[in-house]
């Protein structure tokens, strides 16, 4: 797009109050410089310091507010209110994205694969969970992003002792099967797949340490995949942001079994964007650079 004019004054709207705001706050600063650069009339907004209201002055908002109000429809209702557009999905789908529980059974209606789990309780037999699943298995809270609060269970007796501490974080809590065959992300722009990659971390499990705060963590883009899996994948992320209403742009994360087997694992609404981040780098493998990604994402607004 050679006008950026039609965009107007645009908000960048990170950091916020959730778990990931220093994370926010990162692809905040990355994708105000990138728009920046292309000439946008780009704004950074952060909630925690100016009223929500004062974005009525805007003329459309990049949503890069990561975790609760940003990604589960609390914002996105607020500019819905304003008659403000803003880039990626709506209230609808971003609510059900944001609550890995109900979103997989979203997904299970449909008959897509999930990884298997269980919700737990205060009254749940957690030895049971434990030799149902087998160790390791892990236990997440259901409404946090960014591996905030997931724990691997190693040791038999542990997920009595760790169920406990989740209690603070949003959502139901839920236990999962180690799903020990690979971990892929496959990022959507509009209504392409970008190329799958294929995450190796260097810690037992890909957790926000490893997100953010490493530099050891391998990402394999172009991924192992084979063509047909590709396409596979591809498929299946389509079908699991369609199922939620899903629009503009996020990422579905994925399991591989040891046979082989696809599962999903949960979906993003607003990936991250940080110099850590995989929708940029799956863009990178399609000729798209970031500050391009970027003004695509934003183009969607109009």
């Amino acid at each position: 797009m050679n006008d950026v004019t039609k965009f107007g004054k645009v908000a960048v709207v990170c950091g916020g109050f959730s778990a990931e705001r220093e994370v926010s706050l990162k692809s905040g600063k990355a994708v105000l410089d990138a728009l920046l650069s292309k000439g946008v009339d780009a704004h950074h907004f952060d909630p925690q310091e100016t009223d929500i209201s004062k974005l009525r002055e805007y003329d459309r908002v990049f949503n890069v507010l990561h975790g609760t109000f940003g990604e589960d429809g609390g914002l996105q209702g607020v500019l819905d209110g304003l008659g403000v557009p803003y880039t990626g999905c709506g209230v609808l789908a971003s609510a059900i994205a944001m609550d890995k529980f109900r979103c997989r059974l979203l997904w299970q209606a449909l008959d897509l694969p999930n990884v298997p789990y269980v919700v737990l309780k205060d009254d749940s037999d957690f030895e049971a969970v434990e030799a149902d699943f087998g160790l390791p298995l892990f236990v997440k809270p259901a409404s946090e992003g960014s591996s905030v609060g997931v724990v691997m269970i190693e040791n038999k007796g542990d997920l009595a002792k760790v169920y406990p501490t989740l209690k603070q974080y949003h959502g139901e809590i839920l236990a999962e099967k180690a799903i020990t065959g690979g971990e892929y992300a496959l990022s959507l722009l509009g209504d392409r797949a970008l190329p799958s990659i294929r995450i190796i971390p260097k810690n037992k499990f890909y957790d926000y340490e490893a997100k953010y705060l490493r530099d050891d963590t391998t990402y394999q883009c172009p991924s192992d995949l084979t063509a047909d899996e590709e396409v596979q994948m591809g498929n299946l992320a389509k079908q699991a942001f369609n199922a939620i209403g899903g629009r503009g742009w996020g990422r579905v994360d994925f399991l591989k079994g040891d046979d082989g087997k696809l599962y999903l694992l949960e979906l993003n609404t607003v990936p991250g964007m940080t110099d850590h981040s995989l929708v940029p780098m799956a863009s990178r493998q399609v000729g798209i650079e970031f500050a391009d990604l970027c003004l695509e994402i934003l183009t969607q607004t109009l």
